[in-house]
């Protein structure tokens, strides 16, 4: 709890108990382990590297745990409990291909999705707050996990007929480069694809909007008076209305990987492994 919530206070209150006696815990368990595991000045400054040890340790006895509970209540019941995913805001509109087959064969399992950067995806996962995640996988380091692709991502100009470029049945880099756009903030890989791709091509204008939600951008192109570029998944969701268009963008053209990731250890729990078996079931199909 502390290493999610950086904080003593924030701890505490997520544990249930007053901070001196969260600490006094820390203290404890330092004195079993006979070595400092926190390092302390007026607030929390982080973990000595014996305690990043132990944190590590503490993840996979927690994961494993988690893991044999989910087994024995297989056992028992069929697949049942809750899976939450961590997901990219760009990939949120394909995670209904991967939970909808997957709960028509375990109708016991309920799920949580949570729109998140890819570093958020990562962080999350690694700290067990998710089970699995569906993020970009060969954009940026991903780190010790198992990935299964499930598509390639391909860019779109979405826009209205009237705008900038709206008569075009393909656009490029250069030209949208050009023209006003939304988009996602600059924390968001999407972003930073798009920056390098707009930067390669030459002098860009700055965004005049950038937000971290997909709703937000596309209601500003619904208006008629903005652009954005969108993955062709998402286009394919939104830009079906009869005001707008969803143009190719070549000269590159641009495609990346987005997959399934779960974190790479034995054994999983029988609902992170029949998610892989449903991802790698999609993965055959596209």
């Amino acid at each position: 709890m502390l290493a999610r919530e950086q904080n003593f206070g924030r701890a505490a209150q997520a544990c249930g108990v007053t901070q001196p006696s969260f600490s006094a815990a820390i203290r404890v368990l330092e004195e079993k382990m006979g070595v400092p595991l926190v390092i302390r000045r007026s607030r929390f400054q982080g973990f000595t590297p014996e305690g990043e040890r132990v944190l590590e340790w503490a993840r996979q006895i927690t994961g494993a745990v988690h893991a044999m509970r989910d087994d024995l209540n297989s056992l028992k019941r069929g697949l049942n409990g809750l899976l939450r995913i961590a997901v990219v805001p760009t990939a949120l509109a394909s995670v209904c291909e991967l939970t909808t087959p997957y709960r028509e064969k375990h109708p016991l399992v309920s799920f949580s999705v949570l729109s998140c950067t890819s570093a958020e995806v990562l962080q999350r996962l690694h700290n067990q707050e998710v089970e699995a995640g569906v993020t970009y996988l060969d954009n940026e380091p991903l780190g010790k996990v198992r990935t299964v692709p499930l598509y390639e991502e391909r860019y779109m100009l979405l826009t209205s007929a009237e705008a900038p470029l709206g008569e075009r049945t393909r656009v490029t880099w250069a030209e949208i480069g050009k023209i006003p756009l939304c988009l996602l903030t600059p924390d968001m890989q999407n972003r930073r694809i798009i920056n390098r791709l707009l930067n390669n091509a030459g002098p860009v204008v700055a965004p005049t909007l950038e937000s971290n939600s997909i709703v937000v951008l596309v209601s500003h192109v619904q208006t008629g008076r903005w652009a954005c570029v969108m993955p062709e998944k998402i286009a394919q969701v939104f830009g079906l209305a009869a005001q707008l268009r969803a143009i190719p963008i070549l000269e590159p053209e641009e495609v990346h990987k987005v997959g399934l990731v779960v974190l790479d250890r034995d054994p999983l729990s029988p609902l992170t492994e029949a998610l892989i078996a449903q991802a790698r079931s999609l993965a055959r199909q596209s």
